[in-house]
């Protein structure tokens, strides 16, 4: 029977979906079959893996279709397509993780799970979307969407906008108990794909999809909370986190304690809807969790192994 304390691992898009591809569903089974291999080679040490995902360009595709089939067909709301795009690419992941691990001769039980993540109705961030989605429009195509679909846009240059939708924090996972049986048993769990399908519960008590978008590593780091987990990986594409990334004075870190994390951030080391979720999740699991010696690394993907040896990637601990 494999530890059952997992290893948290989220999955950026760097290892689904590449830079410049047009990222069809070849190039993204060819990728995801790349990053297997690498992820096995944690199975091979040990590790008892629970895998999340991003899934931003997947939903942008998915949106994008949406909108060319109308008004011939039914729209489809944001949070069904987080759902289909979870189930999609469980399905591409858990296939291409049993090859190789079939290909390594070991043997493991996989299952996705579509997963839903309660939000608080009252979150903020309804009042303040910020969370791009979908493909980058002319200005009459988005104010069109704005007049008669109520989108909120914004500008993101040469006279383009995008929609942007709520980013609320998650809550509570809602197949929660069932995550841990599987985890328990001894099986592959693949979950909680783009930060979750976001839901709301009214006063009624009734549950309802919310049209938002979830960070996933912050959904990531209450995973890794709920399963005791004694490690979260975020693998990215940066080797490690930096201050000053990309200015004069770029300074590589090994290690961060919360505390210094929390000083980092609030001088503006991390940008927005880059490495600044991923600090905050990294804070989130720390100092949330029931071990004092629980571990949150950001690493790039193709350095895993480096980054359990402590040869790469960022560490942050809570002292």
């Amino acid at each position: 029977m494999p530890d059952t304390r997992p290893t948290v691992i989220a999955l950026g898009g760097n290892a689904i979906s590449a830079p410049g591809e047009q990222g069809n569903i070849p190039q993204q089974f060819a990728h995801m079959s790349d990053t297997a291999r690498h992820l096995v080679k944690a199975i091979e040490r040990g590790l008892h893996i629970v895998l999340t995902h991003g899934n931003g360009p997947q939903v942008g595709n998915v949106l994008r279709r949406v909108e060319i089939a109308s008004p011939q067909m039914y729209p489809l709301p944001l949070e069904v397509c987080v759902a289909d795009t979870q189930a999609g690419m469980g399905y591409m992941i858990g296939q291409c993780m049993a090859n190789a691990l079939a290909q390594r001769g070991l043997e493991r039980d996989i299952t996705t799970l579509v997963t839903q993540v309660l939000i608080d109705r009252k979150d903020p961030a309804f009042n303040n979307p910020s969370k791009p989605i979908g493909m980058a429009m002319d200005e009459a195509h988005a104010f069109m969407h704005r007049d008669n679909d109520g989108w909120s846009i914004t500008p993101v240059g040469n006279g383009l906008y995008r929609r942007i939708v709520p980013s609320p924090k998650p809550q509570r996972i809602l197949e929660m108990n069932t995550i841990r049986r599987l985890v328990e048993d001894g099986e592959l769990v693949i979950c909680c794909g783009g930060g979750g399908v976001p839901v709301v519960q009214d006063s009624d008590g009734r549950f309802r999809g919310a049209a938002a978008v979830i960070d996933k590593d912050r959904t990531t780091a209450l995973l890794a909370r709920e399963l005791n987990a004694k490690l979260m990986l975020i693998l990215t594409a940066v080797d490690r986190v930096c201050l000053n990334f990309g200015k004069p004075g770029q300074k590589p870190l090994d290690r961060m304690t919360v505390d210094e994390a929390k000083r980092y951030l609030s001088e503006g080391h991390f940008a927005d809807g880059s490495m600044r979720p991923k600090i905050e999740a990294a804070i989130d699991l720390v100092e949330g969790s029931a071990d004092p010696d629980a571990v949150a690394i950001i690493a790039e993907l193709s350095r895993l192994t480096d980054a359990l040896d402590g040869k790469s990637g960022t560490r942050i601990t809570r002292d």
